[in-house]
């Protein structure tokens, strides 16, 4: 096949999305949704309590509780859960959210690498770390399960809350169990992009009954149910509208993670003979949920880095994203803190590509977009003219 960006036809003319949110039926939405919008309950009502049940037994934990982003969850369950100001210890390598929810408590995020072909949270740098920490934080980063075991044995001797920021993780098993019922919390995201939607939203899943009860209070202003607020709360309710879509998004599932594993299975195959091209590793016996498929691009192998290939593939019309790059210890927001030396987590973020993945992304364009890349292996050379794209 003859690039786009050395003249040939792109293979998608039309553009191919980056992701597509898997939006359940809208006429079950508003069905669920009916009754409560006819006795005028827009929030917090019978629907909100229903995903809740429901959430709860999927995950397999006594509690799940819903609130109105990801960040809110994290947020409320740190507050929560963190005694006194200090630093919680967490991966870089992660969404920018993980960082904010300690800092809006007053923590102050103290960063550790992450692993070089799994890139989660590396647990002995982590503990090499854990010095003073209030809390320990982990990323089930793409949705790859993050060393439950490890880490709780790491926050145990340490006598530390442990949090899973489990944003990407619904749908994702280690050792035969749901990401969910690990740590003292697991917290999930419900935006747009994640398997299970609500528009936007999360849940709050833990077995602390007393952990649990705060989280509902929390999510309403810190009010018990007498305007005596207990503490400072957010407004961080769900409404029934949101519910309605998430419980009928649940109930796909099953069905949506084993198509995208399929998917990066097929990605996989494609990019097998690509060198300098490897996917993430996610541990035997464990399931990624695989919010993301994201390939590592290293230069010397491939003949061109990470820039260069999302614009081979921007002008062939397939859209791209670099999650995560730059890593947190890099952002503006954080310029702040003492520099820190993370060198495996900063090659890892000048390397990733993330590629388009969704449910109903048919087979052949994985095929095409594999195809792409694999001709970039075999003739760098005729690229080393064009431009690095932004």
């Amino acid at each position: 096949m003859r690039l786009a960006v050395l003249g040939g036809a792109p293979a998608f003319p039309d553009g191919l999305a980056f992701a597509r949110p898997a939006a359940p039926p809208l006429d079950a939405v508003l069905a669920r949704l009916a009754p409560s919008y006819e006795q005028g309950m827009l929030t917090n009502g019978a629907v909100v309590r229903e995903l809740e049940a429901r959430a709860a037994e999927h995950l397999q934990v006594r509690h799940a509780v819903a609130v109105s982003s990801c960040t809110a969850g994290l947020m409320l369950a740190l507050q929560a859960l963190v005694e006194r100001p200090g630093p919680v210890v967490m991966p870089s390598f992660t969404f920018s959210a993980t960082a904010h929810a300690a800092t809006w408590i007053g923590a102050t995020p103290r960063f550790a690498e992450c692993g070089p072909h799994d890139v989660l949270l590396d647990v002995d740098d982590a503990a090499r770390r854990m010095d003073g920490a209030v809390a320990l934080v982990a990323t089930h980063v793409f949705g790859a399960p993050c060393h439950p075991e490890a880490l709780e044995a790491l926050a145990a001797a340490h006598g530390v809350p442990l949090v899973f920021d489990a944003a990407h993780g619904l749908g994702s098993i280690h050792a035969g169990r749901p990401v969910g019922g690990f740590g003292d919390v697991e917290v999930f995201s419900l935006s747009p992009t994640k398997l299970v939607v609500a528009g936007e939203g999360g849940l709050v899943a833990t077995d602390d009954d007393a952990l649990a009860a705060r989280i509902r209070i929390g999510r309403d202003y810190g009010n018990p149910g007498t305007y005596d607020t207990a503490f400072a709360g957010l407004n961080a309710r769900m409404s029934e509208l949101h519910a309605a879509v998430a419980i009928e998004s649940l109930a796909d599932l099953t069905v949506h993670v084993a198509r995208r594993n399929t998917l990066v299975s097929r990605y996989a195959a494609a990019l097998a003979g690509v060198p300098g091209v490897r996917l993430q590793h996610v541990a035997p016996g464990d399931r990624s949920s695989y919010k993301d498929v994201t390939i590592f691009v290293d230069a010397d192998e491939l003949g061109v880095d990470r820039d260069v290939l999302a614009g081979v593939l921007r002008a062939e019309g397939i859209d791209t994203r670099r999650y995560f790059s730059p890593p947190v210890h890099r952002h503006e927001a954080y310029r702040h803190l003492a520099p820190v030396d993370l060198p495996v987590t900063d090659r890892a973020s000048s390397q990733v590509l993330s590629l388009p993945l969704w449910r109903d992304l048919p087979d052949d364009a994985v095929d095409t977009i594999g195809a792409v890349i694999a001709e970039v292996g075999r003739d760098p050379g005729a690229l080393a003219t064009t431009r690095r794209s932004a």
